[in-house]
């Protein structure tokens, strides 16, 4: 049985803060009703070995040499409660790794303010496991990286706030409740690990659209904090689309570049494209290979993605400019563009009245990376109630690639 004395502890003020900086109106559950699991995956091991912290540890295919990364489920209404089993399988085709999957069913599915405070303890069962394997094997915090969805990204901060030096935490949509605006001591935040990453996909409020993400940044300038705007309608489902972009994004790394941008409607506007003379930082799992500069983290970055799977998109930039009749017609354009990779689908160019001369663009973001351009294809229809049957095509085309503004 795992218990909180023997863990690294928070000083005695910040651990009296939690029931001064929160509303929790009830106490955490013992560690046997939350009934934690450490569910390790490797490349020797397809099923999972559980671990716990004794000697059994040293039969286990865990390896001291390799990172170890933790994940942590959180609170969803309804959803794939197995998703960090299925995450770890996904990494594990990519590198040698100690996955970990952390289960707490018993303690998440529960009440929210209820599941919000056994948090607490899980935090503390995860941050002595890191301590016994770090004693067991030699290693060092900076070997271990957690990725925490919802209640699980707090509890990932928590653990991190345990256990100085860890290398890495991600944190999947951080719920709101009971931890918006609090203190950084009780919620995720930048100084609970080197480098933190933030995707935020919820942005409804809890308060008046019962929203469970949270919108407030964690950021500093040697993270990415970052409103990664997920797709442009928010709904009930965003809070678990986090965790399926965060896995897609281990093998398709260049379908979630994001862009620095002000605000949402400025990105929606093309404002923020394409990336500038810095490198755009990556969605997920390869955050952390980009270089992030002093006061970085004060800027969102945006991205858009598909409504299903494949999630990942690939954004460019269409401009035509206009030849034919010396008048105005009503009518419709499209485009659709060919690589030496793939080709897309058509998307509309413009609809309403076309101008000769004038010049009209677009910003696609593409289901496939059609690898370099080798052709953009231009189709116009004219509209039904124009009796007259004008020619039209394009005297200049222009096409700009997202993540690396080529042309």
């Amino acid at each position: 049985m795992v218990v909180c004395s023997p863990c690294p502890q928070r000083p005695r003020s910040v651990l009296m803060s939690w029931a001064a900086l929160t509303t929790f109106s009830v106490l955490p559950w013992h560690p046997d009703q939350i009934g934690t699991r450490f569910l390790l995956f490797t490349q020797k091991n397809r099923y999972y070995q559980e671990i716990k912290t004794d000697q059994t540890i040293h039969a286990s295919n865990y390896g001291g040499k390799r990172k170890t990364r933790f994940i942590i489920p959180g609170y969803l209404k309804k959803g794939d409660e197995d998703w960090p089993q299925e995450m770890c399988k996904v990494m594990l085709k990519l590198e040698n790794v100690n996955c970990i999957a952390v289960e707490w069913k018993k303690g998440v599915t529960t009440q929210y303010v209820q599941a919000a405070n056994n948090a607490r303890v899980l935090a503390a069962q995860v941050a002595f496991m890191i301590t016994f394997l770090k004693a067991n094997f030699k290693q060092t915090s900076d070997k271990f990286h957690i990725i925490g969805h919802s209640l699980g990204a707090h509890a990932a901060g928590d653990a991190g706030n345990r256990t100085a030096g860890l290398a890495r935490i991600t944190g999947l949509d951080p719920t709101e409740p009971y931890f918006q605006d609090t203190d950084a001591s009780v919620r995720l935040d930048t100084s609970d690990a080197a480098f933190v990453d933030v995707i935020h996909t919820d942005g409804l409020s809890f308060k008046s659209k019962l929203g469970l993400g949270m919108s407030q940044s964690v950021g500093r300038p040697s993270d990415l904090d970052a409103i990664w705007e997920g797709t442009k309608k928010f709904d009930a489902c965003n809070h678990a689309r986090a965790y399926k972009y965060y896995s897609e994004s281990i093998f398709n790394r260049q379908g979630f570049v994001a862009y620095p941008c002000s605000n949402k409607d400025s990105f929606a506007a093309g404002k923020c494209f394409p990336c500038g003379d810095d490198t755009c930082p990556l969605m997920g799992y390869y955050a952390d290979r980009v270089t992030v500069t002093d006061g970085i983290s004060e800027t969102k970055y945006f991205l858009n993605t598909g409504s299903s799977e494949p999630f990942g998109r690939y954004s460019y930039k269409v401009k035509v400019t206009l030849d034919g009749p010396s008048w105005p017609n009503p009518g419709f354009m499209y485009v659709a563009l060919v690589g030496d990779n793939d080709s897309t689908e058509e998307y509309k160019l413009h609809r309403g009245t076309m101008k000769p001369g004038q010049t009209y663009e677009v910003l696609i973001d593409a289901e496939v990376d059609i690898g370099d351009a080798t052709e953009v294809k231009f189709r116009w229809n004219n509209h039904i109630l124009n009796p007259l049957r004008p020619k039209y095509g394009a005297s200049k085309v222009e096409l700009q690639r997202g993540k690396d503004n080529k042309m």
